[in-house]
C-alpha cells in the first residue's frame, strides 16, 4: 500500500473507495462505516435502477441481512416463502427450507430495483458517502501500478455524461461493478474461460400467483439444436412471488448445453409461458416492462480476487453458485469478508503488513466458497449432458429424501458444524473438491 495519496483538494480523499452500489458492494460499504471508516461509495445509476435477477433469496441471504440489521417484515416490503417447489417428469415436490441452526428457516423475494437501493440507503445510513450518477472510468495508478484512487464520469438524471469527472483517492478500492466490471478489465483481470458461465431471461407478470409462500423451479426446458432435434436444456425455470401483485417469471441455462449461445433464450421463455395454466394469468397481455437477459458470472470466474490494492467483490469475482444461479447471498458474504480484511489491514502499522493481510482475502474466499463453487463446476459440466438430465428427473424426484439432500447441496445449506448424516456429506464433498 502506498501512502503517496494526493492532498484533499486534489479530489475526495478516503479510507476506501467501493465502486458499485449492488448488493456486495453496499454491504462492503456498509460493514466498514459501521466501524468508523471513511468510505465512498460510488454508484453509476441513479436510484431507484433495475437489475436483471430472479430477486429471490435463500436462507443464506436471508442470513446476512440480518447481520446488517435491516427490518425485514412483509410490511417492509420483503415477500416470505417456506422453501423450494420443484417440478420436473412429470412430478411435483415442495420441500420446506433445511431446519438448521446454521440459517434461518426462511427465503425472502424482493425486486432488485427496490433491494439494491434498500441496502444502499442503509449504508449511507451507516456512514458511508455514498454518491449516485459517478460512472467511474478509470483506475489511478502510481509508479508501481498499484491502484490508488479512480476517476467517475458524472452522470445526469437521463444516464447522459455531463462532462464533469471527478478524482477519489484511497489506499484500497474494491471493485463491486458487476459482471463486465470495467475497473477490473483495466487493472488486466480478464474472464476466466474454464469456469461456467449461465444465461438469465426474465420479466414480471401480474398474477394470483405473486403470493405463493414457495419459490417454484420448473426442470424442463426445451429449445432445438441446429439440426432440428429437441434437446433439454441445463437450467431451469422459476416463478417468484413477489407479495406485490406480480411474481418474477424466468430461466437460467448454463452454457454446458450444446445449445447455448445459438438459442434464443427470449424465445424459449415466451413459448414457456405460452403452455402455463390461463388461471395462472401468465400471459403477453399481464406482463410489466419487457423480457431482459444477462450474463451469470460463476466459481470465480475472474481471479486475483485481490492485488495491486483492488478488490473483486460479487459479480467481479464471479462469485455466483454454479449450482443455482445464486450470486446476491455470495455477494453479501464476500462484503462481510472484505470488510473484516480491510480493516484488519488498515489497522496494520507498515505498508508491507497491510498488504499481507489484504493478500489474505484470496484465500479466506477460496477457502470459504472454492471446493464448493468448483463441485458445483462439475455438476454444472454433468447436467449438460441432455441424458444425465433426463435420468436425474426420472430417478431423482421421486427420492423426496435425497431431494432433500440436494435442496441442502444445492443451495449450499448444511449445518456447519455437526448436524446430521447429510449436513456433514456435503462439508465432506466441499473439502474434497479442488479448492481454485
Amino acid at each position: 500500500m502506498t501512502s503517496a495519496l494526493p492532498a484533499a483538494g486534489d479530489g475526495r480523499t478516503a479510507d476506501v473507495i467501493v465502486v458499485g452500489a449492488g448488493p456486495g458492494g453496499s454491504a462492503t460499504a456498509a460493514w466498514l462505516a459501521k466501524a468508523g471508516k471513511d468510505v465512498v461509495l460510488l454508484e453509476k445509476a441513479l436510484f431507484p435502477r433495475d437489475k436483471i435477477c430472479g430477486d429471490g433469496l435463500t436462507p443464506r441471504a436471508v442470513r446476512q441481512l440480518i447481520n446488517l440489521g435491516l427490518p425485514m417484515s412483509e410490511t417492509d416490503g420483503w415477500a416470505h416463502n417456506k422453501g423450494l417447489r420443484i417440478i420436473g417428469g412429470g412430478m411435483t415436490l415442495q420441500l420446506d427450507w433445511p431446519d438448521v441452526a446454521s440459517f434461518p428457516g426462511q427465503g425472502m423475494v424482493r425486486a432488485r430495483a427496490d433491494l439494491d437501493e434498500v441496502l444502499a440507503r442503509h449504508a449511507a445510513s451507516s456512514g458511508a458517502t455514498l454518491l449516485e450518477g459517478r460512472n467511474v472510468a478509470e483506475p489511478i495508478l502510481d509508479e508501481q501500478d498499484r491502484i490508488i484512487g479512480v476517476t467517475a464520469k458524472v452522470v445526469d438524471q437521463r444516464g447522459r455524461a455531463t462532462g464533469e469527472r471527478e478524482a477519489y483517492y484511497a489506499p484500497v478500492v474494491v471493485a463491486a461493478d458487476g459482471v463486465s466490471s470495467r475497473l477490473s478489465v483495466k487493472m488486466g483481470r480478464e474472464k476466466r474461460e474454464d469456469r461456467p458461465m449461465a444465461v438469465a431471461v426474465r420479466a414480471y407478470y401480474e398474477t394470483p400467483r405473486h403470493d405463493d409462500e414457495y419459490l417454484e423451479s420448473h426442470l424442463e426446458l426445451w429449445s432445438t439444436t441446429p439440426k432440428g432435434e429437441n434437446i433439454l436444456m441445463p437450467g431451469y425455470g422459476w416463478l417468484f412471488g413477489l407479495g406485490d401483485g406480480r411474481s418474477n417469471v424466468g430461466l437460467g441455462v448454463l452454457n454446458t448445453s450444446e445449445a447455448f449461445g445459438r438459442t434464443d433464450y427470449k424465445d424459449v421463455m415466451r413459448r414457456w409461458v405460452e403452455t402455463m395454466p390461463s388461471e395462472w394469468g401468465i400471459n403477453a397481455d399481464t406482463m410489466s416492462g419487457d423480457i431482459t437477459a444477462a450474463a451469470l458470472p460463476m466459481a470465480f470466474n475472474r481471479q486475483p480476487l485481490y492485488d495491486r490494492g483492488l478488490m473483486l467483490v460479487g459479480d467481479s469475482g464471479g462469485m455466483v453458485n454454479p449450482f443455482n444461479g445464486e450470486g446476491i447471498d455470495y455477494a453479501l458474504e464476500a462484503g462481510l469478508a472484505a470488510a473484516e480484511t480491510i480493516l484488519q489491514a488498515l489497522a496494520r502499522p507498515t505498508a508491507a503488513e497491510r498488504e499481507r493481510v489484504l493478500q489474505s482475502y484470496v484465500t479466506r474466499m477460496k477457502s470459504m466458497h472454492g471446493g464448493y463453487f468448483r463441485l458445483g463446476a462439475q455438476f454444472a459440466k454433468l447436467i449438460g449432458k441432455p441424458e444425465i438430465m433426463r435420468l436425474a428427473m426420472k430417478y431423482g424426484l421421486p427420492r423426496e429424501t435425497l431431494m432433500k439432500f440436494m435442496l441442502k447441496l444445492m443451495a449450499n445449506l448444511p449445518e456447519e458444524k455437526g448436524g446430521g448424516v447429510d449436513d456433514r456429506l456435503v462439508r465432506l464433498m466441499t473439502r474434497m473438491a479442488p479448492n481454485a
